[in-house]
């Protein structure tokens, strides 16, 4: 079921035709200690997608920025998480001492940019919306996750939950909502229309679940089992 939510406050004018997109989540059912204790609920995407027209890349105003990085340092993706719009194109600079290879052999694009050496950077051009789920070819513990929106009006939340979309046109919206742990079923019943209009728009908490989530392990590029470690000569 899809709800229609419009809550403006007359106070909070961004200018004519445009206003901020507000709200909070929650994560409940977690495993993850940072959230369960540290009540950490960062890392949630959220974005509008305009009703009746499709966006993209070419709807960005001039100067919006196409260019996004994601640091290999301590054989972490840092940050772990980026949403970008389509046609963004994402560096991946090599900050530690060893070599690695980043790829994807998932639907959102599939993509591997190789082996290459610290002090080195290599960018891929991300060109459809979906979620991308990046690994390292050589280190399986490393990954990471980037959201490709069609729709330049998006946010991810704060440590707190908290997130804000400036700037957007009034008109009516479909709001879509990401998170790496929890289910698309979950995800879709969080879908809402919002209409905005000349003030800003607070939505409703919202509260995601993700008890029934489960880690599994990835395969490399090759979709085999990770070698040993050591393997070839390469170091971990």
């Amino acid at each position: 079921m899809i709800w229609r939510w419009l809550i403006c406050f007359s106070s909070f004018v961004l200018g004519a035709n445009a206003a901020a997109v507000k709200g909070s989540v929650v994560l409940t059912g977690s495993r993850e200690s940072r959230v369960h204790r540290g009540h950490d609920f960062s890392g949630v995407v959220v974005w509008l997608e305009p009703l009746g027209r499709i966006q993209n890349a070419a709807d960005s105003p001039p100067g919006h920025p196409k260019t996004a990085e994601m640091l290999q340092k301590h054989k972490m993706f840092v940050p772990h998480l980026i949403a970008v719009p389509v046609g963004t194109a994402v560096a991946f600079p090599n900050s530690d001492p060893i070599f690695h290879n980043v790829f994807s052999s998932f639907s959102g694009q599939v993509f591997d940019i190789g082996l290459y050496p610290p002090g080195t950077s290599k960018s891929v051009v991300f060109r459809r919306p979906g979620v991308v789920r990046v690994f390292c070819n050589i280190h399986p513990a490393m990954s990471a996750v980037i959201v490709v929106t069609r729709s330049r009006y998006f946010a991810v939340t704060d440590s707190h939950g908290n997130f804000a979309i400036a700037d957007v046109p009034a008109a009516d919206y479909l709001l879509q909502v990401f998170h790496e742990r929890a289910s698309e079923e979950t995800l879709g019943e969080l879908q809402r229309e919002v209409s905005v209009g000349e003030t800003s728009v607070a939505i409703p908490e919202l509260s995601i679940s993700e008890s029934g989530y489960l880690a599994l392990p990835h395969k490399n590029k090759y979709g085999k089992d990770y070698p040993p470690e050591g393997y070839a000569g390469v170091t971990r």
